[in-house]
């Protein structure tokens, strides 16, 4: 199976393309940073993380696109523009027909740290360990991507189901089409 992860930000979007069976066997397939410039609008930025990312998904055809859930600080602004940028992915994803699900940040450190409270060096140290990268990729808006991406092989690709997230703001605890066709034969026609 091959996750694309996605830290999203206004600025700098990280994602991290992972391949991997869902429990030891791991490969990164690509990484990077998109950045954009503070003094575009903010729109400009949004498409210009929905082209990348779809060039990306094209290149690339992951399985699954897993994706950080925004945190909320005090600044409504930038949780407005967050928010922008990850329903921009959230429509490139349901666009290219690639379920996307979601994870809150504790949950993708405790999966990949054990512990909810860990550090992002802490995260990046064990992203580079689990994908036996030679050095720790840089900035951390990359390895929170591929912890992501991490997190979901780990927790559906493992057997455990996590919530998908469709258009409709229902999933079931289901890891997608199949595993609700297998669970409900009678609700499908």
């Amino acid at each position: 199976m091959v996750v694309l992860g996605i830290d999203p930000g206004s600025l700098a979007t990280g994602y991290g393309v992972v391949s991997g069976d869902g429990r030891e066997s791991f490969r990164a397939l690509s990484c990077g940073l998109i950045r954009l410039h503070p003094r575009k609008s903010h729109a400009v930025r949004v498409g210009e993380i929905y082209r990348e990312l779809s060039e990306l998904i094209g290149e690339l055809k992951p399985d699954r696109v897993a994706i950080e859930t925004a945190f909320v600080g005090k600044n409504v602004q930038s949780a407005l523009k967050l928010g922008q940028v990850r329903g921009a992915i959230m429509a490139l994803s349901f666009n290219s027909g690639v379920p996307i699900f979601e994870y809150a940040p504790r949950e993708v450190k405790s999966a990949v740290t054990g512990r909810g409270g860990a550090a992002k060096e802490q995260v990046a140290f064990m992203v580079a360990s689990m994908l036996s990268l030679s050095s720790v990729p840089k900035p951390f808006d990359v390895t929170d991507a591929l912890g992501v991406a991490l997190c979901d092989l780990l927790r559906c690709g493992g057997g455990q189901k996590e919530r998908q997230t469709d258009m409709k703001g229902s999933g079931g605890g289901l890891c997608g089409w199949g595993d609700f066709v297998r669970a409900s034969p009678d609700r499908v026609l």
